[in-house]
């Protein structure tokens, strides 16, 4: 992707960049249905939108659907921007590229949410959108549960569940030396050196056992078999063998 020069047919080395002055005003020729005016404007932002589909390379995305998908985002820019704002189109043009692709990916996405949650994202994406079309600028969530009339743990849970996938392994900061992942910052709580030093004692312990009360340990605790099972299977009494399951316990404790 980040090498590829040719996108959907469009070289995108050779993409028009356009001054601010440039933008105003093919906006408002737009604004006034001069149709010519709005293909410029799209084909002089077309660089707005490589830039922002570089954050979801990492993702395995198709890149031609992704900048397809951009364009739809930055047609739909054009089309809400309101010129009488004091507001650049950069800065309203890239949230809603990234909430098309974001739409995008969610509707493609392999995690499975209900239907009732996805339909409440919508709700809230709508109401971010229409935020944003009136205000030039993000909503905090409180603003959206106000609007909506939801209550701000609704909101954050929807979001939430249809909220794009991120690798374990993507980084997450770099500071001139090696990147930290995800997987650096979870921590186990299973798998400790306390624990995994507590297997070894055990495993050395067992080992110390004569053959029959090894054999007994392993029918009754990983075979799951009863006393009355494991005399039957050794051909002992259940007495005998709740005597060398319990010598064979503490001496294991003994040992640990």
């Amino acid at each position: 992707m980040l090498g590829k020069v040719e996108i959907c047919g469009v070289n995108t080395s050779k993409l028009k960049v356009l001054k601010s002055e440039e933008t105003m005003e093919l906006l408002k020729r737009t604004k006034n249905g001069d149709l010519q005016a709005r293909e410029e404007l799209i084909a002089g932002n077309l660089r707005l939108v490589l830039s922002v589909i570089q954050k979801f390379i990492s993702r395995g995305e198709n890149a031609d659907d992704l900048f397809q998908v951009g364009c739809i985002g930055l047609m739909k820019a054009i089309d809400n921007f309101d010129i009488n704002l004091n507001v650049k189109f950069s800065t309203y043009g890239v949230p809603m590229i990234i909430g098309e692709i974001r739409r995008y990916l969610r509707d493609n996405s392999s995690i499975k949410v209900s239907r009732s949650l996805r339909d409440t994202a919508y709700k809230v994406m709508q109401a971010k959108e229409k935020f944003i079309n009136e205000k030039q600028r993000e909503p905090t969530v409180d603003e959206i549960a106000a609007v909506l009339g939801m209550k701000r743990e609704d909101v954050v849970v929807a979001m939430d569940a249809v909220m794009d996938p991120v690798s374990l392994y993507e980084p997450i900061y770099t500071d001139g030396g090696d990147s930290v992942c995800g997987m650096d910052q979870i921590g186990d709580t299973k798998n400790t050196d306390e624990s995994w030093l507590e297997q070894i004692a055990i495993d050395e312990a067992i080992s110390r056992l004569g053959s029959r009360e090894k054999r007994i340990l392993n029918l009754r605790f990983y075979e799951g078999k009863t006393q009355m099972q494991v005399s039957a299977a050794l051909g002992i009494s259940q007495a005998q063998v709740s005597r060398l399951e319990k010598n064979a316990i503490n001496q294991i404790k003994k040992s640990i």
